[in-house]
């Protein structure tokens, strides 16, 4: 750890910690050469390294079966339940990078391995399995390139809802040829590619260009490490995330685009996504969806064209979508782009419309609207999307919002930029979204003024909290210099949570110098009641004392804490309460602003 910035000593709000039993709020810290995490009760596990495991591979473009080192660029997880043992299941784990491989296969990819717990400590063991194509050992790269003519861009995915079936996005778009073939770095093959096995009745038999056989979600089986199909009839899109609801029916689906598309399938069966019908989000429409006929391929090869002829609504970059099994609803990543007039207009003057928070945005911003260059977007936000009505609303903004760079002395203790990753975890009666950022840039107070590292935060949000505000974040991880964090799951146990750190720096100290799947342990531990802490008293009040993580404050104020030699260990500005986990067993005296002092015993 480098630099910790003065003044960041900020917690998130006493009911969300306090359900935890323990606090695992972080300092914000501007630059990291390792994954920094709480210390607390929390277990850090680093559990698959790109470049360093070696991932089991198939007979791939005439070579031999072998094992060969994992592609990096970790991104989406998914886990798959293992009802059938005391395992806990599958992780699928996506590589974005789209790369040359004679052995893995070309293009993105994917890697597959299972886990179990320790019994005595709790912490996740990777087991060691026998495939039924004869692959044996712990890591598993996923076939596509014999399946389904390669993958690429693998960035977000699906994971359902209903049975842990596991979806890859391929996500930037492909407009031709020389997007895939990378001047033979990326996919060599660029032969028309003839669709055959999908099961979808409307491309199978079609022959395509082989880069209009890229940008779908793709099934996988993590219990055989291979691919199943590319979903056609949910059309050709940018795609980043998407959910299956518990009805194993309904798919919510997004687009990482200026504009993005907001897409919807029901399958006619449940479990059966081959055949049912597909539809795009239009919110002045009386139903919110319409339908496009899947039934025409030259219309799903072109979906976004389709859709904004007829009025579709346009997001800025959707990333990830989670279902909520507390409220039922789900929840979408809208990243932004700082100035997105530019990449938006021709699609609005060829029918798309604008959501209306975008609107209701460039108003208070005195833009003329979102098509307004001066319109601006650096932060994003969090979407909910209501499974009664098909509204949708913001759920959390991203900022503070800064019209400038913002001092380092300054800058605030919680900062959301850019939210990508998202997921859910419950733990005891209590759900949680989890948050991760990616950052598109350093300005406007994404970063302190002067530091040009995207430093980028896993958060925690309870959501039993209707109107959250940016106080509520609690911040859990941040990844090393050059990295961004990604992937977040929740394990259904409700003890771990995983996630990603992608494309680090190469200068960080193993492993942290390849992309990494990270496990963080111990959230089940310790459930309390909420402290109480009189906010009506006038004199200082603070709870607990003696402590041992946080102690709470009843007013908000300057804090010094001093050792009972007198000297300055601390001081914290307008905060109401203090960290004490890195202080020393012992006595200490707090004094605020207004000259009133408690002493305060440290466990």
């Amino acid at each position: 750890m480098k630099k910790t910035l003065l003044f960041a000593g900020l917690f998130a709000t006493l009911g969300a910690s306090a359900q935890l039993g323990f606090n695992p709020h972080i300092d914000f810290v501007n630059e990291t050469d390792t994954v920094y995490v709480p210390s607390s009760l929390i277990k850090k596990q680093v559990l698959f390294i790109g470049g360093t495991h070696m991932v089991q591979t198939t007979d791939t473009y005439g070579n031999p079966a072998g094992a060969f080192p994992a592609k990096q660029w970790h991104d989406f997880i998914g886990f798959t339940p293992d009802n059938t043992s005391n395992d806990l299941g599958w992780l699928s784990v996506n590589h974005e990078m789209v790369l040359a491989d004679d052995n893995i296969g070309d293009g993105g990819g994917m890697t597959v391995f299972k886990i179990k717990r320790d019994p005595v400590t709790d912490s996740l063991m990777v087991v060691s399995q026998t495939l039924a194509d004869g692959r044996t050992g712990e890591y598993f790269n996923v076939d596509f390139a014999n399946t389904v003519g390669e993958t690429g861009m693998n960035c977000g995915g699906i994971q359902s809802s209903a049975d842990g079936r596991i979806w890859t996005a391929e996500e930037w778009f492909r407009y031709g040829t020389s997007d895939i073939y990378a001047n033979g770095a990326g996919v060599r093959d660029t032969a028309d590619f003839t669709i055959t096995g999908s099961g979808i009745a409307v491309a199978d038999g079609q022959t395509v260009a082989k880069y209009e056989n890229f940008n779908y979600m793709v099934e996988i089986d993590p219990k055989t490490a291979s691919a199943v199909r590319k979903q056609y009839n949910w059309g050709r899109q940018p795609f980043e995330g998407g959910a299956i609801l518990p009805d194993n029916k309904t798919v919510i689906l997004g687009a990482d685009n200026t504009p993005g598309m907001l897409t919807k399938f029901v399958a006619d069966v449940a479990g059966d996504f081959t055949v049912g019908k597909t539809y795009f989000y239009k919110e002045d429409a009386p139903t919110k969806w319409i339908e496009l006929d899947n039934s025409d391929f030259n219309k799903l090869l072109h979906f976004q064209d389709e859709a904004i002829a007829l009025g579709a609504t346009m997001f800025n970059r959707l990333e990830w979508i989670s279902y909520n099994p507390k409220d039922g609803n789900v929840y979408i990543t809208e990243t932004g782009r700082d100035n997105p007039a530019g990449s938006w207009n021709d699609e609005y003057a060829d029918g798309g419309i604008f959501a209306k928070h975008h609107i209701a945005r460039a108003n208070m911003q005195y833009a003329t609207g979102p098509d307004d260059s001066d319109y601006r977007d650096y932060y994003g936000r969090v979407l909910k999307l209501d499974m009664t009505n098909s509204d949708i609303s913001v759920h959390i903004e991203g900022g503070p919002d800064f019209a400038s760079n913002v001092d380092p002395t300054d800058y605030p203790s919680t900062h959301l930029s850019n939210p990508d990753g998202l997921g859910f975890i419950t733990i005891g009666e209590k759900t949680y979204m989890l948050i991760c950022e990616d950052l598109n840039g350093t300005s406007n107070g994404r970063m302190p003024m002067g530091t040009s590292n995207k430093t980028c935060e896993l958060f925690m949000l309870d959501m039993d909290i209707n109107s959250p505000s940016l106080n509520d974040l609690i911040r859990i991880a941040e990844v090393p210099t050059g990295a961004e964090i990604t992937g977040v799951r929740g394990l259904p146990d409700g003890k771990t949570i995983l996630f990603n750190c992608q494309h680090p720096s190469s200068s960080n100290p193993f492993p942290y110098n390849n992309s990494c799947t990270i496990a963080l342990t111990g959230f089940d531990k310790g459930f309390l009641s909420a402290p109480k802490v009189d906010y009506d008293a006038n004199e200082l009040k603070m709870y607990p004392n003696p402590a041992i993580n946080v102690v709470h404050l009843n007013k908000t104020t300057d804090v010094g804490v001093y050792d009972m030699n007198g000297n300055l260990i601390q001081v914290l500005r307008n905060t109401n309460k203090i960290n004490v986990s890195s202080l020393s067993s012992g006595t200490y005296i707090i004094q605020t602003a207004e000259k009133e002092t408690k002493t305060l015993i440290v466990e």
